[in-house]
């Protein structure tokens, strides 16, 4: 093989339909935006309007509260950790952690931080280094003669004070 031979493979790659050139080509005259008005022109962005009425999502009451300082946990629970260290993936030695947890494949990436949840049946000793932790998540490792520790990612806990001390 050389490299003046390499190709995509077939279907590969589309050419682009090119509009506004001609009533043959079947997107010609129009360029497919129908006729006339507003919306045929480029930029228009009227997503909403309602022709001068107040638009709906205008006109329906404001509800709920988002907390822009609320901490983005992934949740963990305990059958989880015990099958991944069942399986290998986990060093049941060292402290189970955020990061422990992404590389063995059971987190998809760390976020804020880790809830520990109690849900499935845990038998390895283990010392959990967490976020937060539920009360049943707890006990349960403390009956398997293990330990939690609730650290604090650095991005929860110092999130609000940083303006403050400015």
């Amino acid at each position: 093989m050389k490299l003046n031979d390499i190709r995509d493979n077939d279907g590969a790659t589309k050419n682009r339909m090119r509009v506004g050139r001609g009533i043959g080509s079947g997107k010609g005259k129009t360029a497919g935006r129908g006729v006339k008005g507003q919306k045929a022109r480029t930029g228009v962005s009227i997503k909403g309007f309602e022709g001068g009425q107040m638009p709906l999502h205008r006109r329906l009451p404001k509800r709920g509260f988002n907390n822009i300082h609320a901490a983005d946990l992934n949740e963990v629970n305990l059958g989880r950790v015990q099958q991944a260290v069942d399986a290998g993936r986990l060093d049941a030695s060292a402290p189970v952690t955020v990061e422990a947890l992404v590389a063995a494949g059971i987190l998809s990436r760390p976020r804020d931080g880790v809830k520990l949840l109690g849900v499935g049946e845990l038998t390895a000793k283990l010392t959990f280094e967490v976020t937060r932790a539920s009360k049943s998540a707890v006990e349960a490792v403390e009956k398997a003669g293990g330990t939690v520790t609730v650290v604090y990612a650095a991005g929860v806990a110092h999130r609000g004070t940083a303006s403050a001390t400015a």
